[in-house]
């Protein structure tokens, strides 16, 4: 066994133990895919992530992600969890501003800010249409929930899947419980990796949406805490019905997710060249060594 570094980060806060957490293996080279997913069960995050060296000559390092079930090809709190842990640690990237990340679904680029934040750019989606003859289902998933009429559904691919429902209000979101069975038997028929709820704010709110992402686990229904690829979703269907219909939309908006988890997760989303970029801080938990 070698010693590796190891951090335990919380991706989308500025508080201790309000955001997500992430587990980085800063060394993770000469491990197997069976000991990485083996040590992200044992990790038994949301998301645990193992960084190589790069082979793209354009990336400053390449990462694989594991939950404790199997690998991602992306994923958003891992992507800007492992950078924090990576410059904390005194990664030097090739550009002084940001970093390039290899991982499953290509090149994800991420900005430096000066406040200490980072963000990155979503990646390109794949938008289809939500089948009709499930809305039944999706009532049952999540309690016939107060849907917004003029929004309808969304199945976005990110690399990582997400069905994309905007409810009538902040308020609607936060009170939706999710019925287990229902939820996985939804995801499985849409071939999702979860369901990304979003409802807006009253003007004077505390965000401009709030958000919620559900899916099923090792059979259970689980809740992420704050999720940066459903946010990058929500932020294409966004740019797309805005796009479809007209409408102006809004080019910055705030997010805070993890309300119902006692948790205070916040996003920032700002709209550069017509591209998404999805941000927040983070801060260490844990600095250490792993032995594996």
């Amino acid at each position: 066994m070698l010693q590796r570094r190891f951090k335990q980060v919380d991706v989308f806060t500025t508080v201790p133990f309000k955001g997500n957490p992430l587990a980085v293996v800063l060394d993770a080279e000469g491990l197997t895919e069976t000991q990485m997913q083996a040590i992200a069960r044992w990790t038994n995050l949301s998301e645990t992530t193992f960084v190589l060296p790069a082979t793209d000559p354009q990336a400053d390092y390449r990462v694989r992600i594991f939950s404790p079930d199997k690998e991602f090809p992306f994923a958003g709190h891992p992507t800007l969890g492992t950078a924090h842990a990576l410059l904390e640690a005194g990664l030097q990237p090739k550009s002084a501003s940001r970093i390039v990340q290899q991982c499953g679904i290509g090149l994800v680029t991420i900005e430096k800010h000066a406040d200490g934040s980072l963000a990155f750019q979503a990646p390109a989606a794949s938008l289809s249409p939500f089948d009709d003859a499930l809305r039944p289902l999706l009532a049952a998933a999540l309690a016939n929930a107060a849907f917004d009429a003029e929004q309808p559904p969304v199945m976005v691919d990110m690399g990582i899947k997400w069905l994309v429902v905007r409810l009538a209000s902040a308020d609607a979101c936060l009170a939706v419980r999710a019925e287990g069975a229902a939820l996985d038997r939804l995801t499985r028929c849409c071939a999702m990796d979860g369901i990304a709820i979003y409802g807006p704010h009253d003007a004077l709110g505390a965000a401009d949406y709030e958000v919620r992402a559900l899916c099923s686990e090792q059979n259970m229904l689980v809740e992420d805490p704050v999720t940066g690829s459903a946010n990058a979703c929500i932020a294409r269907v966004l740019q797309a019905q805005s796009t479809a219909t007209g409408h102006r939309f809004n080019t910055a908006y705030r997010v805070r997710q993890g309300t119902v988890l006692q948790r205070d997760g916040r996003l920032s989303v700002t709209y550069l060249d017509g591209q998404p970029w999805i941000g927040g801080h983070s801060v260490t938990i844990i600095d250490g060594q792993l032995r594996a």
